[in-house]
């Protein structure tokens, strides 16, 4: 990709209600189709974010796990909101401690590029910089595997790098 940190930052806005919106874009030259497999095809997500082990499509309930953290890697239960291929991906998590996570991602052609928008909504109030720092880490990943370039490896090194974007001085 060819976007800066800046531009491959996460923008949080305020709904009416109150709630906040990060919103991500992101955007490749490769084709919608190859976005798409790179968010739903098996093996690919699993280089960039985890495993989801269940029903596919709309309605489609099973089991998520972020792998590409540290330490232990439970699933949470997941359901397929939305899936309308190549175009909307609409992803639940069930959290036990919180509202449940909902992700919303996008797809479209736009100037012979893939644009990507990733939406998730948190209550308001919510300090959602950690959410954002570790949104833009996954989304960055998502960039190697679609590009077939260096993910960023290190969580304290990207921190270091994006943490001022995001009011998060480097520690």
């Amino acid at each position: 990709m060819t976007e800066d940190l800046e531009t491959r930052r996460g923008v949080v806005t305020t709904e009416d209600d109150g709630r906040q919106r990060l919103e991500f874009r992101r955007s490749w030259p490769d084709p919608i189709e190859d976005i798409w497999a790179a968010l739903t095809e098996p093996e690919r997500l699993a280089r960039w974010i985890g495993v989801y082990e269940g029903e596919r499509g709309a309605g489609g309930t099973g089991t998520f796990a972020m792998t590409q953290e540290e330490g232990e890697h439970a699933g949470s239960p997941t359901r397929i909101v939305e899936c309308d291929p190549p175009r909307r991906l609409v992803v639940e998590w069930v959290q036990e401690d919180s509202e449940n996570w909902r992700v919303d991602l996008d797809l479209w052609a736009e100037e012979g590029r893939t644009v990507l928008r990733f939406v998730q909504l948190f209550p308001a109030g919510a300090d959602v910089t950690d959410m954002a720092l570790g949104w833009h880490w996954y989304l960055d990943k998502l960039g190697a595997e679609v590009d077939d370039g260096v993910p960023p490896a290190d969580w304290d090194a990207f921190v270091a790098q994006a943490g001022p974007a995001y009011g998060r001085s480097p520690s």
